[in-house]
């Protein structure tokens, strides 16, 4: 499985490729900064990834104004995407389910914690039938 992952905190994203590492999946990981990388990559001529993880706090866009954008492109519209953040905000959360989100899942503080959450994502959507770009 191709995973985008956008996520602007370098801690966040060793965080992230520790937990892939420990899990030895065979699951390839694509990176982006921020909402506009993202957006720069998915409608470039590379291979779309199977799922996306997204952060919502980050400079430039945001996850929010990245999932307006993702959702308005027909190619790239129907990939799922996950939102991993640290905001409980119900607002947020609304919002993002509003336009269509897959999941939202909070990060939790404890590693152990974050990696079985991931480790249970990953799991689900390795076993879905995804859309193939």
């Amino acid at each position: 499985m191709d995973i985008l992952f956008i996520e602007d905190d370098a801690i966040e994203t060793m965080k992230f490729q520790r937990t892939l590492s420990k899990l030895n999946s065979k699951h390839k990981l694509i990176e982006a900064r921020n909402g506009e990388e993202a957006l720069e990559f998915l409608q470039s001529e590379k291979k779309l990834p199977d799922v996306i993880l997204l952060d919502l706090n980050m400079p430039r866009m945001n996850g929010i104004e990245f999932l307006g954008k993702l959702k308005q492109h027909d190619k790239i519209k129907y990939l799922p995407t996950v939102v991993l953040t640290t905001s409980e905000n119900r607002d947020d959360l609304l919002e993002c389910y509003k336009i269509g989100i897959a999941g939202y899942i909070i990060k939790p503080l404890k590693y152990e914690d974050y990696e079985a959450k991931l480790k249970t994502v990953l799991e689900y959507w390795s076993i879905n039938e995804l859309v193939k770009a």
